[in-house]
Formats: structure tokens, C-alpha cells, sequence
């Protein structure tokens, strides 16, 4: 159950439909299983998202895209949560998962001052290694979480509507009782 706010400023349909840069994905945009927003679809979406985020690639939205169709997912919100990955987070996003990758392959971390394109190119096998291994982690971790909000939001409803059913009957006994009791006098 999203709330009504972010439902409103989720991409419609039509507009991603309209998107010129997932144009090549055709009549796939189409089917109604990529806008449904329930448990599931929404989970996997921030799942595909989180990891496409650690993607040290340009234009992430589109593997997130194809990977939303390809396991029924919710389009607009995967695209959404790719957009953690901009210019302004990459140090803090690709710093870590470089650092694990560079231990991972026993190679020495190379200082941000000293970099330059020929070590880039010699380090980029690290950064992916340490990327996957963390959009992994994370994307796994966003659908735990995701599902588990949702579920403890569905169940703390159901507990609600039930009080209210027990308080309903519980007034409408107490009505029968009093009324029992005035007619007995």
C-alpha cells in the first residue's frame, strides 16, 4: 500500500511508454504486470533498482528496465530507485564496493589523487567485482525490507479492522442487553 503522495509522483504509463530512451523495448512496456504496485512487485523493483544503482556503467536505467520486465516488477519504481546513482554519489556509492573488490583480487587500492585513465582502466576489473558483490547485498537487503514494511502494514490494518468489528458487536450486544433489560421492567 503506497501512500497516495508517492503514487501521485510515480511516472504514469503513457509516460514512460513515451520515454524515447526505452523506446526499443516495444510493446513489453505494455503489459499491466510492469504498474501493478502490490508486495511483490514493488520488493523485486527496489531489488532490480538497488543493484542497477551499484552499476558502475552509464545509463543504469536501462538493464534496470530490462530487468524489471524480465521479472514482472514495477517499472516506474525500479527506474526511481536507480536514480541514487548520479554524479553527485558516486565516490560515497562505487568507494566502498572498490575498496572490497580491490581486497577481494589482492590488489592495492589506488588513492583518488593518483588516479588517472590508464590506472582506471587497470582497476575497473575491482570496482565491478566490489559493485556486484555490493548491489548484491543491497538490492537483496531493499527486498527483505520492502516486504517486511509492507507485510507489518497489511497486518497492523487487519488488526485494526478487527478491533473495530469487536467493538461494533461488542456495542451492538450491550444495545441488545439494555434493550432486554427494558423491556423486563
Amino acid at each position: 500500500m503506497l501512500p497516495k503522495s508517492l503514487k501521485s509522483r510515480l511516472p504514469t504509463r503513457h509516460d514512460v511508454q513515451k520515454n524515447k530512451y526505452l523506446q526499443f523495448l516495444g510493446s513489453h512496456l505494455h503489459s499491466p504486470n510492469l504498474w501493478h504496485i502490490n508486495r511483490r512487485s514493488v520488493a523485486r523493483a527496489t531489488a532490480i533498482g538497488l543493484f542497477c544503482a551499484y552499476l558502475p556503467v552509464p545509463f543504469e536505467m536501462i538493464p534496470a528496465a530490462i530487468a524489471a520486465i524480465l521479472w514482472r516488477a514495477n517499472l516506474p519504481i525500479s527506474l526511481l530507485w536507480v536514480w541514487i546513482s548520479n554524479p553527485l554519489t558516486w565516490i560515497p556509492l562505487w568507494g566502498p564496493p572498490y575498496l572490497l573488490g580491490a581486497w577481494l583480487l589482492n590488489r592495492p587500492a589506488v588513492p583518488l589523487n593518483e588516479l588517472s585513465l590508464e590506472i582506471f582502466a587497470q582497476y575497473y576489473v575491482a570496482l565491478w567485482v566490489g559493485c556486484l558483490i555490493f548491489g548484491t547485498v543491497v538490492g537483496a537487503a531493499g527486498y527483505y525490507v520492502v516486504s517486511l514494511i509492507w507485510r507489518s502494514k497489511v497486518v497492523r490494518t487487519w488488526r485494526r479492522r478487527r478491533e473495530i468489528r469487536k467493538g461494533r458487536k461488542r456495542r451492538a450486544s450491550r444495545s441488545a442487553e439494555e434493550g432486554k433489560l427494558s423491556e423486563d421492567q
